[in-house]
């Protein structure tokens, strides 16, 4: 089975460890992100990872190499400008198997606790459904990024919460894709802007909702938190990752 990970990131709001690493071999723990990826797709049975690779990518292919270290048969497809995420994907598909029916597709920078074959088989019910179904996102519930004051009707103050789920769903970046989707990315530009509208307006997309953990490592503050989750969760991260901090 295939996947493509969007791992062209410069993560800007990172820096200084992004002035030398891609955003996507930010350590947690001693382990960079990609680690934590490349394990998670494992377990539903990936065996060919394609790197969708621009900043620095090199250090991408120094780190993974052959895959044979990581049980993995990595394919590192190169930007060498600017496509969005959605071109960036449309060239990545190229290089999987037209037999290959089903991908996974993550974006570079997430780590999730979500079982990922519950989302393929929640995907590959609605394919079987619904033929004409092409795409599964995975969302998880939007979090109120500010804490919220609870009052009675007098305003009096009568508590506080933080960390407040929201009524809303947001897009996790971990998508299941069927092959046909290739073509149907665009060229130049972000998918979500273009293909993802138009599946929806044809009833072609679905969601997977999650309530496991899951963080977008865009900040320092995500970054701490995503750490704290994979040392209480993955045994043996406290091993450095070789090459990261020379």
């Amino acid at each position: 089975m295939y996947a493509l990970i969007l791992a062209g990131g410069k993560g800007e709001r990172l820096r200084p460890l992004t002035d030398t690493l891609p955003k996507p071999l930010v350590p947690l723990d001693g382990k960079p992100i990609l680690w934590y990826q490349v394990e998670w797709l494992k377990q539903a049975g990936v065996t060919n990872v394609i790197f969708l690779v621009g900043y620095r990518w090199e250090m991408v292919r120094e780190y993974f190499g052959d895959g044979s270290k990581f049980g993995i048969k990595p394919t590192y497809n190169v930007e060498t400008r600017p496509l969005g995420r959605g071109g960036a994907i449309r060239m990545g598909m190229a290089h999987v198997p037209e037999e290959e029916e089903t991908v996974i597709v993550l974006n570079g920078d997430i780590i999730t606790g979500q079982d990922p074959n519950e989302v393929m088989d929640f995907h590959l019910g609605k394919k079987e459904a619904s033929p004409d179904h092409l795409a599964t996102i995975q969302v998880v519930p939007m979090v109120s990024p500010y804490g919220l004051v609870d009052l009675n009707q007098e305003s009096d103050v009568v508590g506080f919460r933080e960390k407040v789920e929201l009524p809303h769903w947001i897009n996790a970046g971990v998508y299941v894709f069927d092959r046909a989707m290739g073509p149907l990315m665009p060229e130049l530009g972000d998918h979500e802007v273009s293909t993802f509208p138009d599946l929806a307006s044809q009833g072609r997309i679905s969601a997977f909702k999650s309530n496991r953990f899951w963080r977008s490592v865009d900040s320092f503050k995500d970054l701490r938190e995503a750490e704290e989750y994979v040392r209480e969760t993955q045994p043996g991260t406290e091993a450095r990752a070789e090459g990261l901090n020379k």
